[in-house]
């Protein structure tokens, strides 16, 4: 999705938002995938963590955020923007990487990684 609001407003990435107090991660991620793109998901796992921290020109802080990839089984729905998106779509690792700077920190690692682990579970299967 593409988000309406800062942080990386303007910028291709997943679903995501604060966990509310005692919401668990997958709960969370369950529920920010719906009210940003209106599909089902179904959580699996937890699989990466990344910190995302910005300064300033002089160095000093200005956001920390720790990023918690979820992979998530697709239920229902196409998406479409809602809540924080301001468009929804679906991406190949191709295209991902084709966005640049139009995507957020570690889109195209996230993307990859959630690929081999979906690759995997079919193999073994």
């Amino acid at each position: 999705m593409r988000r309406a609001n800062p942080p990386d407003q303007g910028r291709w990435g997943f679903p995501g938002g604060r966990i509310e107090p005692g919401e668990a991660v997958t709960a969370a991620a369950r529920r920010e995938v719906s009210e940003e793109t209106g599909v089902a998901v179904e959580p699996v796992a937890p699989f990466t963590t990344i910190d995302v921290i910005e300064r300033d020109a002089d160095g000093r802080l200005q956001h920390h955020f720790v990023l918690i990839a979820v992979l998530c089984r697709w239920i229902a729905g196409e998406g479409a923007p809602a809540d924080d998106a301001v468009e929804a779509g679906w991406f190949t690792l191709d295209a991902i990487a084709a966005l640049g700077t139009a995507a957020s920190s570690a889109v195209d690692t996230v993307a990859a990684q959630a690929l081999a682990i979906h690759e995997r579970s079919l193999s073994s299967a």
